[in-house]
C-alpha cells in the first residue's frame, strides 16, 4: 500500500456550544494543522499515487475557505459542535470529492488544534 501525505497550517477561530468546555465556551483562535493523508495499492501510469500538484491545490481551496474565519458562522458546522472531529470528517468529505483518483483506497484527513491534540477521519473508498 503507497501512501502521500500533505499538510498545510492555518488559524481559525470557533467557540464550543452545548455544554460546559470552560475557556472553549469563548470565541478563541487556533493555529491549526491539517493533514492530508491518501492511500492506494497501485500507482498512475507516471509512477505517482495521486498528482501532489493537484491535491496541493485542492488543499490550498479548501485551507483558504477555513482561514482567518470562524467556524461557527460556516453553514457545513450548522447545528454542529465545531470540534476537531467533525471538522475532520467535513473537510475530508470535501477533499474526498475535489480529489478525482480512482486508484486511491483511503483518504484520511488529521487536524491538529495544537502541539498535542488532533483528531482525524478516515474515509475508505
Amino acid at each position: 500500500m503507497y501512501t502521500l501525505a500533505v499538510q498545510r497550517d492555518f488559524v481559525a477561530q470557533h467557540f464550543l456550544v452545548g455544554g460546559d468546555w470552560g475557556a472553549e465556551n469563548f470565541w478563541h483562535s487556533h493555529h491549526y494543522r491539517l493533514e492530508l493523508i491518501l492511500e492506494g495499492a497501485s500507482l498512475d501510469p507516471h509512477g505517482y499515487l495521486v498528482d501532489i500538484v493537484a491535491v496541493e491545490t485542492q488543499l490550498e481551496a479548501l485551507v483558504s475557505r477555513y482561514k482567518d474565519k470562524t467556524l461557527n458562522d460556516l453553514p457545513e458546522f450548522a447545528d454542529l459542535n465545531p470540534s476537531i472531529e467533525h471538522f475532520t470528517r467535513i473537510a475530508c468529505l470535501q477533499l474526498a470529492e475535489a480529489i478525482p483518483a480512482p486508484n486511491l483506497h483511503a483518504l484520511t484527513v488529521k487536524i491538529w488544534e495544537n502541539q498535542i491534540a488532533w483528531a482525524a477521519y478516515r474515509l475508505a473508498r
